[in-house]
């Protein structure tokens, strides 16, 4: 009877250790099913014009990162798969945010920018720029169905690629295939086709 406890640690260790090696395999089976899950286009789509304000009340478009390799995220404080990701969009943007790339995360809250700020202040987000449509335009001019809806966009403005749903983009295997986007591994000849060169990165080890 003196050992019951003891080996009732044991089995309490093993048991987190177990849990431990499981969430380690989530994330990383869910890092690699999001690359996988990004719809790539044959060729870059034409984007439809879409506007949006920025913290300062000015009117923003797409057009503004043009020469940036952008992550455009659309997404609501309402939505809780959008929450959850943004914690790491923060820290994604930290990783390869710069000259070369952007997440762009615009909200589609009609309670307008102080619900973004609010709720950025809630969660410590302090890397991510402050974007909102309260119109909900954006969201039938990208031709959304669902939140949130991640949009890849290279330098040109034209969409390379789509994810709908959640995904762990600060994960080394999404950061990996990100960076060969950005250094043009989804571009190395002409003659590639944008889904075959974008399959390249996401081949990447």
């Amino acid at each position: 009877m003196r050992f019951l406890p003891r080996r009732r640690s044991h089995r309490a260790a093993a048991g987190f250790a177990a849990a431990l090696v499981i969430a380690a395999a989530w994330h990383v089976a869910a890092a690699q099913e999001a690359t996988k899950n990004f719809v790539v286009h044959e060729a870059p789509k034409e984007i439809r014009a879409i506007s949006f304000q920025d913290d300062r009340g000015q009117t923003r478009g797409l057009a503004d990162f043009k020469g940036k390799v952008v992550l455009l995220n659309i997404w609501a404080t309402w939505c809780v798969p959008c929450r959850g990701e943004m914690p790491a969009f923060d820290r994604l943007q930290v990783a390869l945010g710069g000259p070369e790339f952007e997440v762009v995360p615009l909200s589609v809250d009609r309670g307008g920018i102080e619900t973004i700020r609010k709720f950025y202040a809630e969660i410590g987000i302090r890397n991510l720029a402050t974007y909102v449509d309260s119109s909900g335009k954006a969201m039938r001019e990208l031709g959304l169905v669902g939140l949130p809806t991640t949009l890849l966009i290279d330098r040109t403005g034209r969409e390379m690629a789509r994810l709908i749903g959640p995904a762990e983009w600060d994960s080394p295997k999404i950061a990996e295939f990100l960076r060969c986007v950005i250094s043009g591994g989804a571009a190395k000849s002409q003659s590639d086709s944008n889904a075959a060169a974008t399959a390249l990165c996401r081949r990447q080890p």
